[in-house]
């Protein structure tokens, strides 16, 4: 009987110990998510709220807002002009996705194919210039292109042009803002993805006699794909709002859509109409991301 008490006693025991363990386990889980939890609700959640309670707000005569419910605003939303704008963005933002993909695709294989030390410095090289101000580098940009900028006059100097090329101020000048300031967004998940292909899979298909070419097509793209849809959502959608290479690169002759929020909020003060435009652009977010989950895309692509 004695010996049925203690092995009782120390199952009891036992039991007590792991129930404080697996407590203690959920407190500190809870400790850590706490905090993170608070600051998403106080920095996003609670702001996205405000701009979607906004933007079913009337304005008065003055801007202020007026805590009157109206659908006005989404309609002014796919106003005419308002679409031609919302079309001149989505088509800058597409040709720009395209121009970093032909670019950073090349450069992502190549990198994943190099040892640990060169992947490193390449990779390096790419995300140093993010450091710097985007307007500094911008503007380097403008230095180099414009009529009377660096380019042009040696051209004229040399005799290979007799007047200054147009290359800012222009569509052409956004594309090439937009893209030089995305393409890292393109690179890294393009190069996770890449990176991140079992060798032997390659190897495997090379010693049953694929050349490079098929190797290519059929095991390096389509295991890479899942990082081609994240970079082109992480350049896409910023495009759409990046409004200052559209004021600096374009001299503000293209307006799009971070133009048009900027303008609402900063100038004709409706921010309810703003506030829509926003909304919108974040449901077109919402939509890509969607897609990209079921085409069995995961969030760490993303990163």
């Amino acid at each position: 009987m004695e010996t049925k008490d203690k092995s009782f006693s120390m199952k009891l025991t036992a039991k007590k110990k792991q129930r404080s363990g697996n407590f203690s386990q959920t407190l500190l889980k809870w400790i850590q998510i706490i905090p993170v939890s608070f600051w998403m609700l106080l920095l996003v959640v609670i702001p996205l709220l405000y701009v979607l309670l906004m933007s079913f707000m009337s304005r008065n005569y003055y801007g202020g807002l007026v805590y009157k419910f109206t659908l006005s605003n989404y309609s002014q939303v796919f106003d005419w002009q308002n679409l031609k704008i919302y079309g001149q963005s989505i088509w800058i933002g597409l040709l720009s996705t395209l121009i970093c993909l032909l670019i950073a695709y090349p450069f992502a294989l190549f990198t994943a194919q190099k040892g640990p030390i060169a992947k490193m410095i390449l990779m390096t090289l790419v995300i140093v210039p993010s450091v710097s101000n985007s307007l500094v580098r911008l503007f380097s940009w403008v230095t180099l292109l414009r009529r009377t900028g660096v380019i042009n006059t040696v051209l004229e100097k040399l005799g290979i042009i007799n007047q200054p090329l147009t290359m800012v101020y222009n569509t052409g000048g956004i594309v090439l803002g937009m893209s030089y300031l995305l393409l890292m967004f393109m690179i890294i998940p393009i190069f996770n993805s890449l990176d991140r292909i079992d060798h032997d899979l390659i190897e495997a298909a090379a010693d049953l006699g694929a050349s490079k070419w098929q190797i290519l097509k059929e095991i390096i793209i389509p295991l890479s794909m899942p990082g081609v849809f994240a970079g082109c959502i992480m350049v896409f959608i910023p495009s759409l709002g990046y409004f200052f290479v559209s004021d600096v690169m374009g001299g503000g002759t293209s307006i799009m859509m971070g133009n048009l929020i900027e303008n609402q909020f900063q100038v004709s003060r409706n921010w309810p109409f703003g506030a829509a435009i926003s909304v919108m652009l974040i449901a077109l977010t919402l939509a890509l991301l969607v897609v990209f989950q079921h085409r069995g895309g995961k969030m760490e692509d993303l990163s």
